[in-house]
């Protein structure tokens, strides 16, 4: 999760976060050598004294300034894609969730149960337990086996909201009447925080979202236990 005065992003905790982080300092590196590039030719000409005001045209200078842009984009475009074909591939998932949003907060529902489904409302401040998030921890968490594909379905039934997890590289816009769907796998166990990415009403800062990724073992004795109390 997030921490204090933090400038990077969050430790990733699936494989296509991990993608993500490598595709932005892959990008961020092109972006600083374009920067250093056009600066050094900024202050060469504000410098310098050997310039030529007379060309009026340059075959080789408008090859070059075609070319390299092109170059440029390719190498930024390849990689892209193939991290957006990633986030759109699920293969044969394990679970299958639906995350409906409301005015304001969150219900799951466990489509490969009969009866799994909750409530999730962010815990008051007055209420937390010691150790516990100010605004981001919930009453019940949408629990998960790590290591295993999950299909989360998201809508809504109000108004738009988006349910993102940023350790996890997911973010899937809810839209009323209309069921979206994304993918992650939980690559290792641990709490994972996220928020409504989606401005909802008064009250949109306060429907946390909070994923707690178990061991398969685990996550069997939660559900058994969460069907025995429906």
């Amino acid at each position: 999760m997030a921490h204090p005065s933090q400038l990077g992003f969050q430790d990733a905790a699936s494989p296509v976060m991990e993608e993500l982080l490598h595709f932005h300092d892959h990008a961020l590196m092109i972006v600083f050598l374009i920067s250093t590039l056009v600066l050094y030719i900024i202050v060469a000409m504000v410098s310098t004294s050997l310039t030529n005001k007379y060309i009026l045209d340059s075959q080789e200078i408008e090859i070059i300034w075609t070319v390299l842009p092109a170059v440029v984009l390719i190498l930024i475009a390849l990689p892209s894609l193939r991290i957006l074909y990633l986030m759109d591939e699920i293969n044969d998932p394990h679970l299958t969730i639906k995350a409906m949003g409301h005015q304001w907060y969150w219900s799951y529902e466990y489509t490969d149960y009969e009866e799994l489904g909750f409530d999730a409302y962010m815990i008051p401040t007055q209420d937390l337990a010691p150790g516990q998030f100010r605004l981001l921890e919930t009453d019940h968490r949408m629990v998960v086996p790590y290591q295993s594909p999950v299909r989360v379905l998201v809508s809504a039934e109000d108004v738009l909201h988006s349910w993102a997890v940023p350790a996890l590289g997911v973010k899937m816009d809810a839209v009323p009447g209309r069921l979206n769907q994304t993918a992650f796998v939980a690559s290792r166990p641990g709490v994972f925080y996220g928020q409504c990415s989606e401005i909802c009403g008064a009250n949109h800062s306060f429907m946390p979202i909070v994923v707690e990724a178990v061991p398969l073992e685990h996550f069997e004795d939660w559900s058994s236990l969460m069907l025995e109390d429906a």
